[in-house]
């Protein structure tokens, strides 16, 4: 990616809409550590591309100031990748909650991490459909009593880091919306990946979902920092500290491979090319064609 910005700051990334998130909700963490992160990174609005998935999280499409798409449930991440390979010389972020990522849209994350594009996608953690008012999702722990599950959810949840470690991903963090200092570390290391860099935010659902606040958070989340033999490069080390997600809940850069290449590196078609896909594309006068089907 290329950056010509000389001076980022945060207002820059201001929007004039108004949030509609209930109090004291993660997202609203989420955004700050995100816009201080990009303007650590020099990042300007103009070079950001941000796709968001259907769901709370959604609602902030237009609560920041860079170019933005409010895409279908489950359905965001071959939309970013499609505009990565487009364009590289944007830094392009997508966005899905356990709801939708999980659920309709996994097949989508899946192919992702196998491709190893090269973008930050951030699955939105609260472990509940929020936006339809409380149904239990793939996350909601086992044996919680949620609006879609009355007598209690009876399915054993998915660990989502857990999962996208089983599949030979090249980065994969976790963190907590209560600590905007280290997202923010995240997502600058995240950004600076090349490849697929998966980021879980475990964060709070003030209004639906009870089983697990903030405060349960912040007395169980730990920062793989205070390790100091944790090795980021050890797969297996960061498969056996994710699993816990009851007492001792693992976050931090947990696995990052350096030596792989993304996909659109792979491409043989795109070894000498300097050029941007986007800029290959040509207009062309279809009158002729469509007078053909009249």
């Amino acid at each position: 990616m290329t950056n010509n910005s000389k001076c980022v700051k945060y207002n820059d990334y201001f929007s004039d809409q108004l949030y509609t998130w209930c109090t004291n909700c993660g997202n609203y963490a989420l955004h700050s550590a995100l816009k201080r992160a990009l303007v650590a990174e020099k990042i300007a609005p103009k070079d950001t591309l941000m796709v968001f998935d259907i769901g709370c999280h959604g609602n902030g499409a237009d609560k920041i100031d860079a170019y933005t798409v409010h895409g279908i449930h489950g359905r965001v991440i071959p939309f970013a990748a499609g505009a990565q390979l487009a364009n590289r010389n944007m830094k392009v972020f997508a966005f899905g909650g356990d709801g939708g990522i999980l659920s309709e849209g996994i097949n989508h994350l899946v192919h992702a991490i196998r491709c190893d594009f090269d973008l930050v996608f951030v699955l939105h953690n609260n472990r509940n459909y929020g936006l339809t008012t409380g149904q239990a999702s793939a996350t909601t722990p086992k044996g919680f009593e949620m609006n879609s599950a009355p007598n209690g959810v009876t399915e054993e949840p998915i660990n989502p880091t857990e999962f996208v470690l089983s599949l030979d991903p090249t980065f994969v963090a976790r963190g907590f919306s209560g600590n905007i200092k280290k997202l923010t570390q995240i997502f600058k290391q995240a950004i600076n990946h090349q490849g697929f860099s998966f980021v879980e935010v475990l964060q709070d659902c003030p209004t639906y979902n009870s089983a697990t606040p903030h405060n349960w958070y912040l007395e169980r989340v730990i920062d793989v920092d205070i390790f100091d033999n944790y090795d980021r490069s050890d797969i297996k080390q960061a498969k056996k500290i994710c699993k816990d997600m009851a007492e001792k809940i693992a976050t931090g850069v947990l696995y990052k491979n350096e030596d792989s290449d993304d996909y659109y590196t792979r491409q043989p078609s795109r070894k000498d090319m300097k050029s941007e896909l986007v800029e290959e594309v040509q207009q062309e006068q279809i009158t002729e064609l469509l007078e053909e089907f009249r």
